[in-house]
């Protein structure tokens, strides 16, 4: 594989794990290369016991314009999928699957996969000039990266229909009101503010996120009946351990928590 091939990166701050994008001249279009890198740093970051959550962000002025079709399409005629099996899913729906919080920063065009990377994350930061659009209708495929199911979750299956089936582009401002997207920022400042909430994260109790975030996937997958049955067993788990009592200590001391995830 060439340079042109882009790659991706990964740096540590503290706990915080960062996976960046890295193809600017090609607006950060994802290669058959970049797609196995970003899963195996997805991969990394869970295997990490030190890293408690991520930011997954641009390098350049955006995050993608989608897929390298021209690159990818023989993979996917091929495989029938674009990551490594083995690896942790980037999109969130096929085992193994990750269990931190992962926090996304985009900018400038957010399309196609861009779009589903950013739905299969937690939290999402947008700057105001973002761009997006999912429109794998005008290449004769159909999305395949969970486009089809968080776009009916997240707005409404009329939403859904009208961007799906259009792929009219939407803005920031759109992608807050049907709920894409979590803050607008002004330009520029996307990935600062990600790596604010990150680290916020990565300040709480790291066993109390990953159990939070679990129980409401479970609620949100298989139904509240499952999430409250999950519920009383975790909790129990939780309060016997030693992050627990420090919680206690740091409460009663007035300070905030020093957390070790045991």
């Amino acid at each position: 594989m060439s340079d042109s091939d882009g790659q991706i990166t990964t740096e540590k701050r503290g706990h915080v794990f960062l996976i960046g994008v890295d193809r600017p001249a090609k607006l950060n279009g994802f290669t058959p290369k970049m797609l196995v890198e970003l899963a195996r740093a997805y991969t990394d970051f869970e295997n990490d016991a030190e890293a408690r959550a991520a930011v997954l962000f641009a390098h350049g002025d955006h995050f993608t314009a989608g897929l390298d079709l021209p690159k990818v399409a023989p993979v996917m005629r091929e495989q029938g999928h674009i990551f490594p099996p083995d690896l942790i899913d980037p999109m969130d729906m096929e085992p193994p699957l990750r269990t931190k919080p992962v926090v996304v920063a985009v900018r400038g065009y957010c399309y196609t996969i861009g779009i589903e990377l950013m739905l299969a994350a937690d939290i999402v930061v947008a700057g105001a000039e973002t761009r997006f659009r999912q429109h794998e209708g005008a290449r004769g495929v159909m999305a395949g990266g969970g486009a089809t199911l968080r776009f009916v979750e997240r707005g409404g299956w009329g939403e859904a229909m009208k961007y799906l089936l259009t792929g009219d582009e939407f803005d920031a401002v759109e992608a807050r009101r049907i709920h894409f997207i979590q803050e607008v920022v002004a330009p520029g400042r996307d990935i600062e503010r990600a790596l604010e909430i990150a680290t916020t994260i990565s300040e709480q109790a790291p066993l109390a996120v990953v159990a939070m975030r679990t129980n409401a996937r479970i609620a949100l997958h298989d139904g509240p009946d499952a999430a409250i049955a999950d519920m009383r067993p975790r909790q129990r788990v939780l309060a016997n351990s030693e992050d627990a009592a420090e919680g206690v200590r740091s409460f009663e001391e007035k300070r905030p928590g020093n957390f070790k995830g045991r």
